[in-house]
């Protein structure tokens, strides 16, 4: 119990205020893009300022990640929108489920890259202190980790199929005991597993569709018999 929750601790840091830090304004932040003449090569993610001259194959002139250089464009780790408009600091409209991949970024910045300090602006004050906007953007961050943290939790009692297409026979989709690369002593019988709410489903291998309590939110594939293994999937 210790360990998980020291484990949940660490994955949780880059939440957390670091110390030391510098305050840079958009200006001063725009003079670190790593050009010829410039002060380095940094950039800011969520507010917080990275220096990643390591990585200067990368963030440096040339390099594909060269637009995040000098400035916050978290709007882009997301989107992957690379104009001038995408290039943004606000993701305050993205939802829980789009803000899961910039939690990625933010850990690996914090775990490999130096910290310099905060930027100015929209999510920290003149003083270094959160911003309004900073604390709403935390709250639906932990939000989509809480989600991450249930949907691993369900992936691990109600395991993904496998999957299999071919022109001949079409989509197929199976049960084994290692299916979804879970390992256990059950196979299971596949099942459109919905989300709560929403059209959008998985394939999942329930070990007693009679009795579990995400019935509601199941449904059996067409022409397949509910204690086959294996189920061919309609279009």
């Amino acid at each position: 119990m210790d360990g998980d929750a020291s484990s949940k601790r660490k994955n949780m840091s880059f939440l957390r205020p670091l110390k030391h830090s510098r305050l840079f304004s958009v200006n001063d932040l725009s003079k670190y893009n790593g050009i010829e003449g410039s002060k380095g090569l940094y950039l800011s993610i969520l507010g917080k300022v990275y220096d990643v001259k390591k990585g200067k194959q990368h963030y440096g002139p040339g390099g594909s990640y060269h637009s995040f250089a000098g400035k916050d464009a978290s709007r882009a780790f997301i989107t992957g929108d690379f104009n001038e408009t995408g290039l943004s600091d606000d993701v305050l409209d993205l939802t829980p489920q789009e803000l899961k991949s910039i939690i990625h970024w933010t850990e690996f910045y914090a775990r490999d890259y130096k910290y310099r300090g905060k930027l100015i602006g929209r999510y920290y004050d003149a003083y270094g202190n959160p911003t309004s906007y900073h604390n709403q953007v935390m709250n639906k961050i932990k939000t989509a980790r809480n989600k991450m943290v249930d949907e691993e939790s369900e992936k691990l009692s109600y395991p993904p199929c496998n999957s299999e297409w071919s022109q001949d026979s079409g989509t197929r989709v199976w049960c084994s005991s290692l299916s979804g690369g879970i390992q256990r002593d059950w196979v299971g019988v596949p099942r459109m597993l919905y989300e709560p709410g929403s059209e959008s489903h998985r394939c999942a291998c329930i070990k007693d569709p009679t009795n579990t309590p995400l019935k509601g939110r199941l449904q059996e594939y067409k022409d397949c018999h509910p204690k086959a293994a294996s189920c061919k999937v309609h279009s």
